[in-house]
């Protein structure tokens, strides 16, 4: 699947605004994130369990 594919969404915590933003794509294999002011730069893919782990720390976080 390439990441033109793949239906990308943005945190509702970015607001409206769209600055510094990243947005993530759910695929079955992997998680897509790319920034949203360059979406044609590429996407960093991390397992789910991995992607899982981190917004669990950055949840603990807030």
């Amino acid at each position: 699947m390439t990441t033109t594919e793949l239906t990308w969404f943005k945190s509702s915590y970015s607001g409206s605004s769209g600055d510094n933003c990243v947005e993530i794509a759910i695929g079955t294999e992997a998680v897509h994130i790319r920034d949203s002011k360059d979406t044609q730069r590429g996407s960093l893919t991390l397992p789910p369990d991995a992607w899982a782990a981190f917004t669990a720390r950055m949840r603990g976080a807030l």
